[in-house]
């Protein structure tokens, strides 16, 4: 398992909003048909990497701190990976949650 969900410690995602309902904001590479939920170390890092992402019309967004055990959890839950970004969208670490 990563040493980062081990450590659990306090990372950045990004988070929509849809009719009350929040969810962690999940993308899609159609090349490797892989479907991911990026997050960051630093507020700022997930500020930048929001503005890359997809998003849907009509859904608010915003970056919200969550312990990365949690995300972990939700993410192996739905079959999502975990890719840590920095703020140029580079992958830095991906992480298979529901691996360990």
């Amino acid at each position: 398992m990563s040493t980062l969900i081990e450590e659990n410690p306090m990372v950045w995602v990004a988070v929509q909003t849809e009719g009350g309902v929040e969810t962690f904001v999940g993308q899609h590479d159609q090349d490797l048909d892989i479907a991911y939920i990026p997050f960051f170390k630093e507020k700022e890092e997930a500020q930048q990497g929001l503005l890359m992402m997809k998003k849907v019309t009509g859904r608010k967004y915003e970056v919200q701190a969550v312990r990365c055990r949690e995300l972990a959890r939700d993410a192996a839950r739905s079959g999502f990976l975990l890719f840590l970004l920095d703020e140029d969208g580079r992958i830095l670490e991906k992480i298979d949650p529901g691996a360990g």
